[in-house]
Order: C-alpha cells, then sequence, then structure tokens
C-alpha cells in the first residue's frame, strides 16, 4: 500500500515516533515475558481492565482511588459515579468488539458510547453522532473548539475508512490516531473521553501489540496528568508534523506507563500479595 493509499504510513517517520514505537514494543515484550504472565494472564488482565477504568475516569474528574472503585457497586447516581461507572462499563465492553472493530469501526463507537450512557441510553441522542446544534454535555476535557456536525459526519467517515482498509503504520500510531481524532471531534453529546480511550485500548489489543489487554494506556494517560494530556491533544489537533510527533510519543509514554503498573501487579502476585 503506497503512502497516498496508506495515510498514516508517513506518520511513523515523524522525528521521534520511530523511537516511541521501539520503547513501547520493547516494554511490552518484557511484560509479556515476565513469569506470572504464563500462568496467571487472565487475573493480569483483569487487573489491567479495572485500573485502566480508573485512569479514564480520573481523566474526566471522577479520580477516585482504585479500592474505592473496586468495592463499589452503585454508581447511577451522582456525576462523579456516573463516570466511573460508563468506564468501567466501556472498558470490560470494549473487549468483546474487536472483530467488528476491524468491519464497522462506527457500529462499535455507537456501542460503545451506549454503555457508556447506561441509565440515559433512553435518549435520542445516545449512540449516535450529535447533529448540528446539538451541544457536548461532559467534564472539562481538553480538547480545541468543538467541530460542527457536518466536519465530525466527514471526518468520523474517514476514521471509518481508515480503520476498514488497514495500514502499514505501528499499532501505536495508528492507536494514537483513533484516540486523537475521536477526542477532538467529539463526536457525542457525553462520554466521549471514556469512548476514545476505549477505541485506543481497542487497537492497542486488536492489532496485536497488546493481545491479552494488559498495557492499560489509560493509567498512563492519568498519571502524566490531565495538563500534560491537553498539551498532547492540542498538538493532535493542530494537524502540524511536530504537534502529531508529541502527541504519539505522549500515547506511547502512556503505554509504558501502563506496562509498568502491570509489571507492578505481577510482581506483587509473585509474592503472593496478590
Amino acid at each position: 500500500m503506497s503512502n497516498a493509499q496508506d495515510p498514516l504510513a508517513p506518520l511513523g517517520a515523524l522525528p521521534g515516533v520511530a523511537e516511541a514505537v521501539e520503547s513501547v514494543r520493547k516494554a511490552t515484550d518484557r511484560l509479556y515475558g515476565h513469569r506470572v504472565m504464563r500462568r496467571r494472564s487472565s487475573e493480569v488482565s483483569a487487573e489491567a481492565a479495572l485500573r485502566g477504568a480508573r485512569g479514564s475516569a480520573a481523566l474526566d474528574g471522577a479520580d477516585w482511588g482504585l479500592e474505592e472503585v473496586r468495592r463499589r457497586s452503585d454508581f447511577g447516581t451522582e456525576s462523579e459515579a456516573r463516570t466511573v461507572g460508563a468506564a468501567l462499563r466501556v472498558t470490560a465492553e470494549a473487549g468483546q468488539l474487536l472483530d467488528v472493530w476491524r468491519q464497522s469501526p462506527l457500529r462499535v463507537l455507537a456501542r460503545l458510547h451506549l454503555v457508556a450512557a447506561g441509565g440515559d441510553a433512553a435518549r435520542d441522542t445516545v449512540g449516535r453522532p450529535r447533529l448540528a446544534g446539538e451541544p457536548v454535555d461532559e467534564p472539562g476535557g481538553p480538547g480545541p473548539a468543538l467541530p460542527d456536525a457536518a466536519e465530525v459526519s466527514a471526518r468520523l467517515d474517514g476514521l471509518a475508512e481508515l480503520v476498514v482498509a488497514g495500514s502499514a503504520a505501528p499499532a501505536l500510531v495508528t492507536a494514537a490516531v483513533v484516540h486523537g481524532e475521536l477526542l477532538t471531534l467529539r463526536p457525542f453529546g457525553s462520554y466521549n473521553g471514556v469512548v476514545a480511550r476505549a477505541a485506543e485500548r481497542v487497537v492497542l489489543v486488536g492489532s496485536g501489540l497488546d493481545p491479552k489487554a494488559v498495557c492499560p494506556s489509560e493509567v498512563g494517560h492519568a498519571e502524566a496528568g490531565a495538563e500534560a494530556y491537553g498539551r498532547g491533544l492540542a498538538g493532535y489537533a493542530s494537524g502540524t508534523p511536530a504537534g502529531m510527533a508529541e502527541w504519539i510519543a505522549h500515547c506511547g509514554r502512556a503505554v509504558e506507563l501502563g506496562v509498568r503498573e502491570s509489571t507492578a501487579v505481577c510482581e506483587a502476585m509473585q509474592r503472593g500479595a496478590a
């Protein structure tokens, strides 16, 4: 596939991107080589999902402790609880949609938004991109000026075409573009951040970079902080080579921090503390 047919491929040649891709690959290889992963990978995956959901919710203003997320069962009351519940549901659902993503990414995004909305699912704005004049009502996540509905529709179609066509670009590059595009467009009336971060997870898992879903990038995005997250997204939204490279590198660091989190989980399991 030529660069003209594969617009993501040139991003892999941006300054610093190849280094970020290689660093992520080495980090994931080390985690997958851990002796605990050979026997208890399903437990590590479950813990990574929980911690990833906690991180995703934290970026949307619901910064709960891990044990609070673990013990709670009621997520349908106040705003922070709904945000945490949305993140937990979407993270769990994302793993069931890998095959559908390759054929119909817009269907997956609609499903993720429906799952995130939970008790609000009966509203006619749920599970579809926003129409002209419809607001975005969600915590003050990072982002540029809100694109209009026509631009959202056109760019979502373009993103879907890229996903279905496939790309020779590294998985990190594709995941970063999917994440950045969704956060820039904010196509839904709510829960765009949760959906965008889950879509990044789908790409990383479905690409084979993290097939067992044990590298929760959401943890890394949260650990880096909302300010760094916003700066990286602004770089993506600028469309400049430097800005795109900054965002891809930011996403790479987030994956590496997620790897570090799951490595700590493996170490704790090995010591018999988890």
